[in-house]
Protein backbone atom coordinates (compact mmCIF):
# COMPACT_ATOMS: atom_id res chain seq x y z
CA UNK A 1 0.00 0.00 0.00
CA UNK A 2 1.28 3.46 -0.85
CA UNK A 3 1.69 6.09 1.85
CA UNK A 4 1.73 9.85 1.63
CA UNK A 5 3.85 12.05 3.90
CA UNK A 6 2.54 15.34 5.26
CA UNK A 7 4.41 17.87 7.34
CA UNK A 8 3.46 17.69 11.01
CA UNK A 9 2.81 21.42 11.01
CA UNK A 10 0.21 21.00 8.25
CA UNK A 11 -1.62 18.23 10.09
CA UNK A 12 -1.50 20.07 13.42
CA UNK A 13 -3.22 23.06 11.83
CA UNK A 14 -5.72 20.86 10.02
CA UNK A 15 -6.65 18.87 13.14
CA UNK A 16 -6.94 22.00 15.24
CA UNK A 17 -9.23 23.62 12.66
CA UNK A 18 -11.39 20.49 12.50
CA UNK A 19 -11.89 20.20 16.25
CA UNK A 20 -12.51 23.93 16.64
CA UNK A 21 -15.17 23.52 13.95
CA UNK A 22 -16.67 20.68 15.96
CA UNK A 23 -17.12 23.17 18.80
CA UNK A 24 -14.05 22.76 21.02
CA UNK A 25 -11.94 25.69 22.18
CA UNK A 26 -8.52 26.36 20.67
CA UNK A 27 -6.79 24.96 23.76
CA UNK A 28 -8.98 21.86 23.82
CA UNK A 29 -8.48 21.28 20.09
CA UNK A 30 -4.73 21.45 20.55
CA UNK A 31 -4.81 18.81 23.29
CA UNK A 32 -7.01 16.43 21.29
CA UNK A 33 -4.91 16.89 18.15
CA UNK A 34 -1.69 16.19 20.06
CA UNK A 35 -3.00 12.82 21.25
CA UNK A 36 -4.04 11.80 17.71
CA UNK A 37 -0.89 12.98 15.98
CA UNK A 38 1.30 11.38 18.64
CA UNK A 39 -0.34 8.08 17.65
CA UNK A 40 0.45 8.72 13.99
CA UNK A 41 4.04 9.68 14.86
CA UNK A 42 4.35 6.39 16.73
CA UNK A 43 3.05 4.60 13.61
CA UNK A 44 -0.25 3.60 15.29
CA UNK A 45 -2.51 4.40 12.33
CA UNK A 46 -5.59 2.87 13.96
CA UNK A 47 -5.62 5.56 16.67
CA UNK A 48 -4.41 8.58 14.76
CA UNK A 49 -6.20 11.04 12.50
CA UNK A 50 -8.51 8.37 11.16
CA UNK A 51 -10.33 8.52 14.50
CA UNK A 52 -11.71 11.98 13.69
CA UNK A 53 -14.66 10.36 11.93
CA UNK A 54 -15.57 8.39 15.04
CA UNK A 55 -15.50 11.54 17.17
CA UNK A 56 -17.56 13.50 14.65
CA UNK A 57 -20.21 10.76 14.68
CA UNK A 58 -20.14 10.65 18.48
CA UNK A 59 -20.83 14.37 18.64
CA UNK A 60 -23.65 14.10 16.09
CA UNK A 61 -25.25 11.23 18.03
CA UNK A 62 -25.01 13.12 21.30
CA UNK A 63 -22.65 10.59 22.87
CA UNK A 64 -19.81 13.11 23.17
CA UNK A 65 -20.92 16.21 25.09
CA UNK A 66 -18.93 19.24 23.97
CA UNK A 67 -19.52 21.32 27.11
CA UNK A 68 -18.97 18.53 29.64
CA UNK A 69 -16.35 19.10 32.33
CA UNK A 70 -14.76 16.31 34.38
CA UNK A 71 -15.82 16.29 38.04
CA UNK A 72 -14.00 14.75 41.01
CA UNK A 73 -16.71 12.82 42.87
CA UNK A 74 -14.51 11.10 45.45
CA UNK A 75 -10.97 11.87 46.60
CA UNK A 76 -8.27 10.97 49.11
CA UNK A 77 -4.62 12.12 49.26
CA UNK A 78 -3.63 9.18 47.04
CA UNK A 79 -6.74 8.49 44.96
CA UNK A 80 -9.68 9.99 43.10
CA UNK A 81 -12.75 9.01 41.14
CA UNK A 82 -13.71 11.28 38.26
CA UNK A 83 -17.03 11.48 36.42
CA UNK A 84 -16.37 12.65 32.87
CA UNK A 85 -20.03 13.43 32.16
CA UNK A 86 -19.56 11.98 28.64
CA UNK A 87 -17.04 14.60 27.59
CA UNK A 88 -14.20 14.17 25.08
CA UNK A 89 -12.03 11.25 26.14
CA UNK A 90 -8.69 12.95 25.48
CA UNK A 91 -9.58 15.98 27.58
CA UNK A 92 -10.82 13.81 30.45
CA UNK A 93 -7.77 11.54 30.20
CA UNK A 94 -5.32 14.45 30.38
CA UNK A 95 -7.19 15.96 33.34
CA UNK A 96 -7.22 12.63 35.20
CA UNK A 97 -3.55 11.87 34.59
CA UNK A 98 -2.56 15.35 35.73
CA UNK A 99 -4.52 14.66 38.93
CA UNK A 100 -2.63 11.36 39.43
CA UNK A 101 0.71 13.09 38.79
CA UNK A 102 -0.12 15.86 41.27
CA UNK A 103 -0.86 13.27 43.97
CA UNK A 104 2.28 11.25 43.19
CA UNK A 105 4.47 14.33 43.46
CA UNK A 106 2.91 15.09 46.84
CA UNK A 107 2.44 11.67 48.45
CA UNK A 108 4.48 9.30 46.27
CA UNK A 109 1.56 7.65 44.49
CA UNK A 110 -1.61 8.74 42.76
CA UNK A 111 -4.37 6.46 41.43
CA UNK A 112 -7.33 7.85 39.53
CA UNK A 113 -10.29 5.94 38.09
CA UNK A 114 -12.67 7.54 35.58
CA UNK A 115 -16.25 6.76 34.60
CA UNK A 116 -18.58 8.18 31.95
CA UNK A 117 -15.93 9.16 29.41
CA UNK A 118 -15.34 8.39 25.74
CA UNK A 119 -12.62 6.90 23.54
CA UNK A 120 -9.36 8.55 24.67
CA UNK A 121 -6.85 7.51 22.00
CA UNK A 122 -3.63 5.65 22.77
CA UNK A 123 -3.13 4.64 26.41
CA UNK A 124 0.60 5.31 26.16
CA UNK A 125 0.05 9.04 25.74
CA UNK A 126 -1.14 9.30 29.34
CA UNK A 127 1.41 6.98 30.95
CA UNK A 128 4.12 8.96 29.15
CA UNK A 129 2.77 12.17 30.70
CA UNK A 130 4.01 10.78 34.01
CA UNK A 131 7.40 9.56 32.77
CA UNK A 132 8.10 12.99 31.31
CA UNK A 133 7.75 14.31 34.86
CA UNK A 134 10.15 11.71 36.26
CA UNK A 135 7.38 9.39 37.46
CA UNK A 136 6.30 5.86 36.60
CA UNK A 137 3.05 6.07 34.67
CA UNK A 138 0.20 3.61 34.14
CA UNK A 139 -2.92 3.93 32.00
CA UNK A 140 -5.67 1.59 30.89
CA UNK A 141 -9.20 1.80 29.53
CA UNK A 142 -12.16 -0.34 28.70
CA UNK A 143 -14.14 0.03 25.48
CA UNK A 144 -17.05 -1.38 23.55
CA UNK A 145 -17.02 -5.18 23.84
CA UNK A 146 -14.93 -6.63 21.01
CA UNK A 147 -12.95 -9.38 22.76
CA UNK A 148 -14.39 -12.89 22.63
CA UNK A 149 -13.31 -14.57 25.91
CA UNK A 150 -11.68 -17.97 25.83
CA UNK A 151 -14.16 -20.74 24.88
CA UNK A 152 -16.86 -18.16 24.10
CA UNK A 153 -18.67 -16.99 20.97
CA UNK A 154 -19.78 -13.57 22.19
CA UNK A 155 -17.69 -10.43 22.70
CA UNK A 156 -17.79 -9.37 26.35
CA UNK A 157 -14.64 -7.28 26.95
CA UNK A 158 -13.11 -4.36 25.06
CA UNK A 159 -9.64 -4.11 23.55
CA UNK A 160 -8.73 -2.89 27.08
CA UNK A 161 -5.16 -1.67 26.48
CA UNK A 162 -2.60 -1.32 29.23
CA UNK A 163 0.31 1.15 29.08
CA UNK A 164 3.29 1.57 31.41
CA UNK A 165 6.00 4.24 31.14
CA UNK A 166 9.20 4.55 33.16
CA UNK A 167 11.71 7.43 32.97
CA UNK A 168 15.12 6.13 31.94
CA UNK A 169 18.37 7.05 30.18
CA UNK A 170 19.20 7.03 27.35
CA UNK A 171 15.56 6.36 26.41
CA UNK A 172 12.39 6.07 28.49
CA UNK A 173 10.64 2.73 28.70
CA UNK A 174 7.16 2.75 27.19
CA UNK A 175 4.90 -0.26 26.71
CA UNK A 176 1.42 0.21 25.29
CA UNK A 177 -0.66 -2.67 23.94
CA UNK A 178 -4.23 -3.87 23.71
CA UNK A 179 -5.16 -7.10 25.46
CA UNK A 180 -6.77 -8.30 22.23
CA UNK A 181 -4.66 -9.60 19.34
CA UNK A 182 -5.39 -6.31 17.53
CA UNK A 183 -7.69 -3.35 18.09
CA UNK A 184 -10.95 -2.60 16.35
CA UNK A 185 -9.19 0.28 14.63
CA UNK A 186 -6.84 -2.18 12.91
CA UNK A 187 -9.85 -4.05 11.52
CA UNK A 188 -11.22 -0.74 10.27
CA UNK A 189 -7.94 -0.09 8.45
CA UNK A 190 -8.13 -3.49 6.73
CA UNK A 191 -11.77 -2.86 5.88
CA UNK A 192 -10.89 0.44 4.20
CA UNK A 193 -8.10 -1.24 2.26
CA UNK A 194 -10.37 -4.10 1.19
CA UNK A 195 -7.86 -6.64 2.50
CA UNK A 196 -8.64 -9.96 4.21
CA UNK A 197 -7.76 -10.17 7.90
CA UNK A 198 -4.71 -12.27 8.82
CA UNK A 199 -5.36 -15.64 10.40
CA UNK A 200 -5.67 -15.65 14.17
CA UNK A 201 -7.28 -12.23 14.54
CA UNK A 202 -11.05 -12.59 14.56
CA UNK A 203 -14.04 -14.89 15.01
CA UNK A 204 -17.43 -14.83 13.29
CA UNK A 205 -20.82 -15.00 15.01
CA UNK A 206 -20.45 -18.77 15.38
CA UNK A 207 -17.07 -18.54 17.10
CA UNK A 208 -15.28 -19.72 13.95
CA UNK A 209 -12.07 -18.03 12.71
CA UNK A 210 -12.98 -15.34 10.17
CA UNK A 211 -10.91 -13.25 7.74
CA UNK A 212 -13.71 -10.90 6.62
CA UNK A 213 -13.30 -7.46 8.19
CA UNK A 214 -16.75 -6.13 7.14
CA UNK A 215 -18.46 -9.17 8.64
CA UNK A 216 -16.61 -9.01 11.95
CA UNK A 217 -17.13 -5.26 12.29
CA UNK A 218 -20.85 -5.59 11.49
CA UNK A 219 -21.19 -8.31 14.13
CA UNK A 220 -19.47 -6.12 16.74
CA UNK A 221 -21.79 -3.20 16.02
CA UNK A 222 -24.89 -5.40 15.85
CA UNK A 223 -23.95 -7.43 18.95
CA UNK A 224 -24.46 -10.57 16.86
CA UNK A 225 -21.63 -12.56 18.37
CA UNK A 226 -18.01 -12.98 17.39
CA UNK A 227 -15.30 -10.36 17.51
CA UNK A 228 -11.56 -10.17 18.07
CA UNK A 229 -9.49 -12.82 19.83
CA UNK A 230 -7.69 -12.13 23.12
CA UNK A 231 -3.89 -12.07 23.16
CA UNK A 232 -3.00 -15.71 22.76
CA UNK A 233 -5.71 -16.50 20.23
CA UNK A 234 -8.86 -18.51 20.85
CA UNK A 235 -7.60 -21.59 22.68
CA UNK A 236 -6.14 -22.29 26.10
CA UNK A 237 -3.28 -24.13 24.43
CA UNK A 238 -2.03 -20.93 22.79
CA UNK A 239 -2.56 -18.84 25.94
CA UNK A 240 -5.92 -17.22 25.15
CA UNK A 241 -6.81 -17.13 28.85
CA UNK A 242 -3.84 -14.83 29.50
CA UNK A 243 -5.08 -12.11 27.18
CA UNK A 244 -8.56 -12.56 28.63
CA UNK A 245 -7.15 -12.12 32.13
CA UNK A 246 -5.12 -9.02 31.20
CA UNK A 247 -8.28 -7.51 29.75
CA UNK A 248 -10.03 -8.13 33.06
CA UNK A 249 -7.22 -6.32 34.91
CA UNK A 250 -7.80 -3.23 32.75
CA UNK A 251 -11.51 -3.55 33.47
CA UNK A 252 -10.89 -3.62 37.23
CA UNK A 253 -8.83 -0.41 37.23
CA UNK A 254 -11.22 1.45 34.94
CA UNK A 255 -14.88 0.51 35.31
CA UNK A 256 -14.89 -1.43 38.59
CA UNK A 257 -12.97 1.04 40.77
CA UNK A 258 -14.92 3.97 39.31
CA UNK A 259 -18.25 2.10 39.64
CA UNK A 260 -18.83 2.81 35.98
CA UNK A 261 -19.99 0.87 32.93
CA UNK A 262 -18.27 -2.42 32.05
CA UNK A 263 -17.24 -3.22 28.49
CA UNK A 264 -20.25 -5.42 27.75
CA UNK A 265 -22.51 -2.38 28.28
CA UNK A 266 -20.28 0.31 26.74
CA UNK A 267 -21.72 1.97 23.62
CA UNK A 268 -25.18 0.49 24.16
CA UNK A 269 -26.76 3.79 25.24
CA UNK A 270 -28.25 6.45 22.93
CA UNK A 271 -26.69 9.43 24.71
CA UNK A 272 -23.32 8.16 25.98
CA UNK A 273 -20.70 5.43 25.55
CA UNK A 274 -19.95 4.96 29.26
CA UNK A 275 -16.26 4.22 28.59
CA UNK A 276 -14.04 4.18 31.69
CA UNK A 277 -10.30 4.66 32.28
CA UNK A 278 -7.66 3.96 34.91
CA UNK A 279 -4.54 6.02 35.66
CA UNK A 280 -1.67 5.81 38.12
CA UNK A 281 1.56 7.68 38.79
CA UNK A 282 4.31 6.52 41.13
CA UNK A 283 7.28 8.55 42.33
CA UNK A 284 10.44 6.38 42.14
CA UNK A 285 11.80 8.35 45.09
CA UNK A 286 9.35 6.40 47.26
CA UNK A 287 11.63 3.38 46.73
CA UNK A 288 15.00 5.02 47.35
CA UNK A 289 17.38 7.02 45.16
CA UNK A 290 15.29 8.03 42.15
CA UNK A 291 18.37 8.84 40.05
CA UNK A 292 19.56 5.23 40.16
CA UNK A 293 16.24 4.00 38.78
CA UNK A 294 16.81 5.81 35.48
CA UNK A 295 20.27 4.38 34.81
CA UNK A 296 19.67 1.66 32.23
CA UNK A 297 23.05 1.51 30.49
CA UNK A 298 23.86 -1.86 32.07
CA UNK A 299 20.58 -3.33 30.88
CA UNK A 300 21.08 -1.87 27.40
CA UNK A 301 24.52 -3.48 27.22
CA UNK A 302 23.02 -6.85 28.10
CA UNK A 303 20.46 -6.49 25.32
CA UNK A 304 23.19 -5.55 22.86
CA UNK A 305 25.02 -8.75 23.76
CA UNK A 306 22.07 -10.90 22.71
CA UNK A 307 22.28 -12.55 19.33
CA UNK A 308 20.71 -11.02 16.25
CA UNK A 309 17.19 -12.31 15.69
CA UNK A 310 16.98 -14.71 12.77
CA UNK A 311 14.47 -15.11 9.93
CA UNK A 312 15.31 -11.67 8.54
CA UNK A 313 13.98 -9.65 11.46
CA UNK A 314 16.08 -6.84 12.92
CA UNK A 315 17.02 -6.80 16.59
CA UNK A 316 16.16 -3.34 17.92
CA UNK A 317 17.38 -3.48 21.51
CA UNK A 318 20.22 -1.07 22.26
CA UNK A 319 19.01 1.77 20.01
CA UNK A 320 16.18 4.26 20.20
CA UNK A 321 12.84 2.53 19.65
CA UNK A 322 10.53 3.73 16.93
CA UNK A 323 8.35 5.58 19.40
CA UNK A 324 11.37 7.69 20.38
CA UNK A 325 12.97 8.22 16.96
CA UNK A 326 9.88 9.42 15.13
CA UNK A 327 8.62 12.11 17.53
CA UNK A 328 12.14 13.50 17.93
CA UNK A 329 12.08 14.64 14.30
CA UNK A 330 8.55 16.08 14.51
CA UNK A 331 8.84 17.00 10.86
CA UNK A 332 6.39 14.80 9.00
CA UNK A 333 3.65 12.24 9.46
CA UNK A 334 3.12 9.26 7.18
CA UNK A 335 -0.52 8.44 6.44
CA UNK A 336 -2.07 5.74 4.23
CA UNK A 337 -2.52 7.05 0.70
CA UNK A 338 -6.19 6.22 0.47
CA UNK A 339 -9.18 8.35 -0.44
CA UNK A 340 -11.05 6.54 2.31
CA UNK A 341 -8.28 7.04 4.87
CA UNK A 342 -9.68 8.97 7.84
CA UNK A 343 -12.74 9.37 5.61
CA UNK A 344 -11.62 12.98 5.43
CA UNK A 345 -12.78 13.07 1.85
CA UNK A 346 -16.31 12.36 3.05
CA UNK A 347 -16.19 15.35 5.37
CA UNK A 348 -15.30 18.01 2.79
CA UNK A 349 -15.48 21.65 3.65
CA UNK A 350 -19.27 21.76 3.87
CA UNK A 351 -19.63 18.97 6.45
CA UNK A 352 -16.88 20.30 8.66
CA UNK A 353 -18.00 23.89 8.29
CA UNK A 354 -14.48 24.99 7.38
CA UNK A 355 -14.57 28.55 6.15
CA UNK A 356 -14.34 29.08 2.41
CA UNK A 357 -11.17 31.10 2.70
CA UNK A 358 -9.50 28.07 4.32
CA UNK A 359 -10.59 25.61 1.64
CA UNK A 360 -7.74 26.22 -0.85
CA UNK A 361 -5.23 25.19 1.82
CA UNK A 362 -7.14 22.07 2.87
CA UNK A 363 -8.40 20.87 -0.53
CA UNK A 364 -5.27 18.73 -1.23
CA UNK A 365 -5.60 17.04 2.15
CA UNK A 366 -9.34 16.56 1.85
CA UNK A 367 -9.13 15.26 -1.71
CA UNK A 368 -6.65 12.48 -1.01
CA UNK A 369 -3.71 11.43 -3.20
CA UNK A 370 -2.82 14.65 -5.01
CA UNK A 371 0.58 16.31 -5.15
CA UNK A 372 0.74 19.81 -3.68
CA UNK A 373 4.23 21.15 -4.31
CA UNK A 374 4.89 22.01 -0.66
CA UNK A 375 4.36 18.49 0.64
CA UNK A 376 6.40 15.31 0.21
CA UNK A 377 5.26 11.81 -0.68
CA UNK A 378 6.77 8.50 0.15
CA UNK A 379 5.77 5.04 -1.01
CA UNK A 380 6.23 2.07 1.28
CA UNK A 381 5.11 -1.55 1.32
CA UNK A 382 2.33 -2.46 3.69
CA UNK A 383 3.62 -4.96 6.21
Amino acid sequence: MAYVTWSLETLEKFCADVFETFGFSKEESGKISDVLLTADLFGIESHGMQRMVRYHKGIEKGQIHLDAKPEVVFETPVSAVIDGHSGMGQLIGIYAMEKAIEKAETTGVGIVSVRESNHYGIAGYYSEMASKRGLIGFSCTNSEAIMVPTFSRKAMIGSNPIAVSVPADPYPFLFDASTTVVTRGKLEMYNKMGKPLPDGWALDENGTPCNEAPRVLANIVGKNGGGIMPLGGSSETSGSHKGYGYGMIAELFSSILSMGVTSNECCTFPDKTGICHGFAAINPAAFGDADNDTETEGTEAQFQGLKQAHLGFQWHHGRAPRSVRLPETRLRVVLPRLRASCRIRGFRGQLLGIRKRDCPFWIPLLAGPQRPASLHYRHTHDG
